[in-house]
């Protein structure tokens, strides 16, 4: 049937992507399925934003409209990559609500509902080109085991069986001096002549290519090869440890305790391998003896259908991972969030330069100068907060805490610039001031679009950053809203870490519950790009990051008079420096203070007190 025939009522689709295949499913509101197509592999991480529209427009050209829609894609785990997939969605199907997800949480679904409605703890193994496990915890928190991608996990995949493969023949050769009969396999399939042939090969394969090799695997298995069983059983038993630990996690005990505990197997490799599937079962029975272990039901893709139409249903097109509050007995309660009583500052028109267009270039450059020299005026109007800061960070510096600068875009990139500079102005160690970015590394020179409204990925930068009572957080957001920021400030309260919230907002309304420990909000007013906010908020927040680390340093015993006397001499200009420090210091003359630094490793302060001792 093709995509230009009319179909009535409400309609659902659904797009589960993997590192195989995707298959696209149209049902109605009966359930019953109205179109099924099958295209190529959608890893989220392995296509640009181009390649994934195109992606879907392959699609659209069979199904070209629904009520509503969800994806669950391999490699979309975080909200920036869900706002990728709803951005390409909407340009292929505008209007229609979209869910987007991992295809870990399509196949959940598929395998137990939403909130797990088969009435038991459920952990899916899914173990096909890639490997994870996959469950819905206590109050809906979502744990994955594996799935790191082929370079760094996925022990229990087709990619790292069929990587094995080939590892475990060469060995083998290079021990026994036999190409043994797994070998011959790998090379009949591949349509190579010799071992050597596999290094130019190997070089230019594609994941999906090594893991094609799984097959050769499991059949030379199937003949008695012992090679291939050490290879799956292996396999085998990772997956079962992998998943006994997401169940443990999961459900927050021994899951040899847990009578109604299910495993559900899914993933081409536990489907369509039924032997290497008992061995898994085995090992799982092994591990947890009171556990049901059975296949998914269903295609995965069907979860997906099922997400597309509670999506629809609510009509929100954003995927919520918010868990009930403790002693909610299952109600989900809304998460409390930080509003603005008014338009931002930040957002607001300049009324100085609503001609801007049209200014002579001497007339703009004089309004932009007068704008930014109102900025220290207004911060000295909360001096006593930012005097309060800086004693958090100089007590944070002497009991062995860190600081810590969280923002998004302009933000974060000038925390992580101040962040940079106090290791060599003040020979501090490189943890001791710490920038975190939404989006990470990349972000530091492109935008990552959806970064900054990821409130989870924001708590979870505190938490693998090891935070607590000792470090101070702060969080820098111009508007104040940042949900990457809160999700950060949130975690880092949690821990018990004084935190700081730097913006330019004072209409904010913050819950009591995410109330930071210090609050610095001046009215910078309108900016003179309008929402340009690199411009006075971001010169506001280099002025404030600079007295923060260098007062708290200075403080810290960093500073003798003005003088950088922990300054890190790296190169020529740095130890010029540090002569004339060790100089103005001692009162020795320049070649004595440059020898004295020599002497003691191009330390100042050592120099300083042997040239006073003598």
């Amino acid at each position: 049937m093709r995509g230009d025939s009319i179909v009535s009522g409400k309609t659902y689709l659904g797009i589960e992507g993997g590192g195989t295949r995707t298959i696209a499913l149209l049902a109605d509101e009966n359930g019953k399925a109205l179109r099924r197509i099958e295209i190529g592999p959608a890893n989220l991480k392995l296509l640009t934003d181009n390649q994934l529209s195109e992606h879907f427009r392959s699609i659209a050209q069979e199904i070209p409209s629904a009520t509503s829609l969800a994806i669950g894609l391999a490699g979309a785990w975080a909200e920036s990559d869900w706002f990728r997939v709803r951005k390409a969605a909407a340009k292929v199907w505008p209007g229609v609500p979209c869910r987007a997800t991992s295809d870990l949480e399509t196949a959940s679904m598929a395998a137990c509902g939403a909130g797990g409605v088969c009435g038991e703890p459920c952990v899916l193994i899914v173990s096909g080109t890639g490997s994870s496990c996959f469950a819905k915890g206590k109050q809906g928190r979502v744990i994955k085991v594996g799935g790191w991608g082929h370079i760094l996990g996925d022990k229990g995949s087709g990619y790292e069986i069929g990587l094995r493969g080939i590892k475990a023949a060469l060995h083998h050769y290079d021990q026994a001096g036999v190409w043994p009969k797994l070998g011959e396999q790998l090379l009949r399939s591949l349509q190579l002549n010799e071992p050597a042939d596999l290094i130019p090969w190997a070089q230019f394969a594609t994941k999906t290519q090594i893991a094609s090799l799984a097959i050769d695997v499991f059949a030379a298995w199937e003949r008695g090869d012992k090679i291939a069983k050490d290879i799956l059983t292996a396999a085998a038993n990772i997956l079962a440890r992998d998943a006994v630990a997401c169940a443990r996690r999961a459900f927050g005990t021994a899951p040899n305790k847990l009578q109604a505990l299910q495993f559900v197997l899914a993933g081409s490799n536990l489907l369509k391998q039924p032997r290497f599937a008992r061995l898994v079962r085995k090992e799982l029975r092994t591990l947890c003896p009171r556990a049901a272990v059975v296949r998914l039901h269903r295609e995965g893709v069907w979860g997906a259908v099922e997400l597309a139409r509670l999506n629809g249903d609510s009509h929100d097109s954003v995927p919520s991972r918010t868990p009930a509050r403790a002693g909610s007995k299952g109600k989900t309660f809304e998460r409390p969030t930080v509003r603005s009583s008014a338009l931002s500052p930040t957002e607001r028109r300049n009324l100085r330069s609503m001609n801007l267009d049209k200014l002579s270039l001497p007339k703009a450059v004089n309004l932009m100068l007068s704008e930014e020299a109102r900025i220290p005026q207004k911060l000295a109007a909360k001096s006593d907060e930012i005097c309060r800061v800086i004693e958090a960070i100089t007590r944070a510096f002497r009991r062995g805490g860190r600081l810590f600068y969280v923002g998004a875009g302009t933000s974060g990139r000038l925390g992580v610039l101040d962040a940079s500079e106090c290791p060599p102005t003040f020979r501090s160690p490189p943890d001791q001031v710490q920038g975190i970015i939404a989006g990470g590394e990349v972000a530091l020179r492109n935008s990552v679009e959806g970064a900054e409204d990821d409130r989870v990925a924001g708590g979870r930068a505190v938490e693998f950053r090891g935070i607590d009572s000792r470090d101070v957080v702060v969080g820098i957001a111009a508007s104040g809203t940042t949900p990457f920021v809160w999700g950060a400030l949130t975690e880092a309260k949690r821990r018990r870490a004084p935190t700081v919230l730097l913006c330019f907002n004072p209409h904010l309304l913050i819950p009591r519950e995410l109330q930071p420990s210090i609050t610095i909000d001046p009215d910078l007013g309108g900016e003179v790009l309008t929402g340009s906010t690199r411009l006075k908020a971001g010169t506001a927040t280099k002025l404030l990051l600079n007295m923060f680390t260098t007062l708290a340093m200075v403080r810290s015993g960093k500073v003798l008079s003005n003088l950088m006397v922990d300054l890190n001499a790296s190169n020529k200009k740095l130890r010029d420096r540090a002569a004339r420090i060790v100089q103005d210091l001692t009162g020795a003359d320049y070649s004595t203070s440059w020898s004295a630094l020599k002497r003691n490793g191009w330390i100042i302060k050592k120099a300083v007190s042997r040239l006073r001792a003598k």
